[in-house]
């Protein structure tokens, strides 16, 4: 029997594939201001200038793994405005996401905040037993069924993605 772990995996993955404009935009502003330390630096600053204290670092994620593009765009999100003003200082800097990837990064974040704790719990060291996974499971289904009827088109498509793979599973 796979892990339950591992089950989500392909299922998170398929949902995002209908942001992959979105997230890649962001992904490319992540590894332009990771790229040197000197970028870093720039960063930093720009977050002082913005009033927005530098509490997480940029973290490029693993295209392979969900719960890295998740952390990725969670902590990019918080420095939207960061990117914003570092678009206006520097002529190299041309991967700036659009407003609306902005939105769809944060409203991503928000509802698979779930499957990442859920692949937390599914992960941890402790071996969930049945009566702790089972409710999980449920948990995502009724989440997933909930986004089929969310207005935004995107959120929906994502949802119908996720639990054509959840039902096959």
């Amino acid at each position: 029997m796979r892990c339950c772990a591992h089950i989500l995996n392909p299922i998170v993955k398929d949902g995002l594939c209908i942001i992959f404009d979105a997230i890649e935009k962001i992904r490319e502003s992540v590894h332009f201001w990771t790229a040197t330390p000197k970028r870093e630096e720039k960063f930093i600053e720009a977050c002082g200038q913005v009033n927005i204290p530098f509490k997480k670092k940029l973290v490029l994620d693993c295209k392979t793994r969900w719960n890295s593009t998740f952390f990725m765009l969670q902590v990019a999100t918080q420095y939207k405005d960061v990117f914003h003003r570092l678009s206006q200082r520097d002529y190299q800097y041309k991967a700036l996401p659009s407003e609306h990837d902005w939105m769809m990064a944060n409203e991503i974040c928000q509802r698979l905040e779930l499957f990442y704790d859920v692949t937390l719990l599914f992960s941890s060291t402790l071996y969930p037993t049945v009566n702790v996974v089972f409710p999980k499971i449920c948990e995502i289904k009724l989440a997933l069924i909930e986004w089929l009827s969310c207005p935004n088109s995107i959120i929906h498509g994502m949802a119908a993605t996720m639990i054509t793979k959840f039902d096959k599973y």
